[in-house]
């Protein structure tokens, strides 16, 4: 009877472990869900007052160029704060500051391998491949062509620009250049990223201060690339009075020279990468997007197909949809809509950044 007892008792006492364990485990997730449910709401307020301050310098001084305008910290200059035991933090990237694929040509991506000391055959040779994945009607060299379709495991090129710099892995010859041997990327891969954008814009921001797209854009003057560099970021002849920024190309034109001034330069942002993080204690919310203005970048849409691309169709539709949706609210006091200042390309949130840049999400 007693040993029945003691098992009686060791059964009890080790169900009684697991369901603590359990129910431990349950509120620390629930715990943490609603953290990030708070942090949320903290994360995308701070990204609201961001683009309003945005969008007051962008009025201001009819578009916007560098944050050395006066907008890189705009959570200071709208005096707004997070709540107690809160800490946030706005960061940008001007994802015009680097060369468009979208508006890439083979000339220009040469000159960009180039720049990193690749030789002329064998940054050709990458050009010629990339331009082949991505251009339908680009003829490839007679000794490089590709032939896909005849693979170990048969695909067709999509024939339009990268969504993803994931597609790397699977544009002949760009595989072995961007990846090491275990099928990750390497320090090149890392390089193209920094120095591309998959949005489609059609001017670059010279602003952006990346030294690879001017030797891309054919500045191959190291003198004429430290000048500009200087001028920027306010270092070298340039520090006594801090960082720069051109208001149009004219002024890089003096600077640089206007037999050196770059073809499809500009000194306004297309596209503007937004990071917020809010952080309290050991808990953190990250929200980033890339917001565009007026006139700005657009995502990459998919292939065509019969005439018309997937991206059209659906912008067709929606604008059906909105137009007669619009039609059926009633009119607000002062009889006008509310037009939102930026077009957001993309947006993520926590576990959707990765440390590798992802594909644009078309909004």
């Amino acid at each position: 009877m007693l040993v029945i007892v003691l098992v009686t008792i060791l059964f009890v006492s080790t169900a009684l472990v697991l369901f603590v364990e359990r129910a431990g485990d349950d509120l620390i997730v629930e715990a943490r869900e609603a953290t990030a449910r708070r942090l949320r709401l903290e994360a995308y307020s701070a990204l609201d007052v961001t683009l309003a301050v945005l969008e007051d310098f962008r009025v201001v001084n009819d578009g916007l160029r560098s944050p050395a305008e006066g907008w890189g910290d705009p959570l200071g200059f709208a005096g707004w704060t997070p709540g107690e035991g809160r800490v946030a933090e706005v960061s940008f990237e001007d994802e015009s500051g680097k060369l468009s694929l979208p508006q890439a040509d083979m000339a220009t991506l040469t000159r960009l391998f180039e720049s990193w000391e690749l030789s002329q055959s064998d940054a050709e040779r990458l050009a010629d491949a990339l331009m082949g994945w991505m251009r339908e009607d680009h003829v490839m060299a007679s000794a490089r062509v590709i032939d896909y379709e005849n693979g170990p495991l048969p695909y067709v090129p999509p024939h339009r620009s990268l969504r993803s710099y994931q597609e790397l892995a699977a544009v002949e010859y760009a595989r072995e250049f961007f990846y090491d041997e275990q099928g990750q990327p390497n320090d090149w891969w890392r390089r193209f990223v920094g120095a591309t954008s998959l949005y489609d814009f059609k001017q670059t921001n010279v602003n952006g201060g990346r030294d690879d797209v001017l030797a891309a854009f054919g500045v191959s003057d190291p003198g004429q690339i430290r000048r500009v560099s200087d001028y920027l970021r306010g270092t070298g002849d340039r520090a006594y009075s801090g960082p720069g920024y051109f208001e149009t190309p004219d002024q890089l034109a003096a600077l640089v020279g206007a037999g050196a001034l770059p073809e499809g330069a500009g000194t306004l942002i297309s596209a503007l990468r937004i990071n917020v993080v809010i952080r309290e204690g050991r808990s953190e919310f990250r929200v980033s997007t890339v917001i565009a203005p007026e006139g700005g970048a657009k995502a990459v849409g998919p292939t065509k197909v019969g005439g018309e691309s997937e991206n059209e169709e659906t912008e067709r539709s929606t604008t059906a949809r909105t137009d007669r949706k619009a039609s059926e609210e009633p009119a607000t006091d002062t009889g006008k809509k509310l037009r939102y200042p930026f077009t957001l390309l993309e947006i993520r949130e926590n576990a959707e950044i990765s440390a590798v840049p992802p594909g644009p999400t078309t909004a």
